[in-house]
């Protein structure tokens, strides 16, 4: 469902939680902020968006459409973000049989995520880990700096996410 992300309660079923405003509806408005929708020409023949790789945690995933069930496959992209300029946004699980973004809270500053699509590779380094409230949709926001944004759940903390945030290098 567009301009949702996913959450775990404690009795471990899957729930989705409406973000309060979509980033479109913030960067109205802007015309300085990037932002790369997707188009049917973006998709690879598998049907998946692009590729994700975080050596520091030895992650690599592909990324699909939307945050439902794209994420029983991979990372989930954001459906009202950026797919390449300004800020692309992904959801991932952290536990299951799909926990592709099980220890992103691990990340440092400085390790690199790497996004591979049809439009080229990108190389971002880690500026931030946070934990923040389950309604804060903040880290979606367009920008007018290339980065991608990672959320996952925070274990046993259903009121809680992990935002990841990596700057274009």
């Amino acid at each position: 469902v567009p301009g949702q992300y996913p959450s775990v309660d404690t009795s471990g079923n899957f729930t989705m939680t409406q973000i309060p405003s979509s980033p479109t509806d913030i960067a109205q408005g802007s015309t300085t902020s990037g932002y790369t929708e997707v188009t049917s020409d973006l998709y690879y023949s598998g049907g998946h968006l692009g590729t994700l790789k975080i050596p520091a945690i030895g992650l690599t995933v592909k990324v699909y459409q939307g945050t439902d069930s794209a994420l029983k496959k991979g990372a989930g992209h954001f459906t009202d973000t950026s797919i390449w300029d300004g800020n692309a946004c992904f959801a991932g699980h952290n536990r299951g049989v799909n926990n592709h973004f099980g220890k992103i809270h691990t990340l440092e500053a400085g390790d690199t995520i790497t996004l591979t699509t049809l439009l080229g590779t990108r190389t971002y380094a880690v500026t931030s880990v946070e934990k923040v409230s389950v309604n804060d949709s903040s880290g979606t926001a367009a920008t007018t700096d290339n980065r991608v944004t990672l959320y996952t759940c925070v274990m046993n903390q259903p009121e809680y996410r992990w935002c990841v945030t990596a700057i274009q290098q």
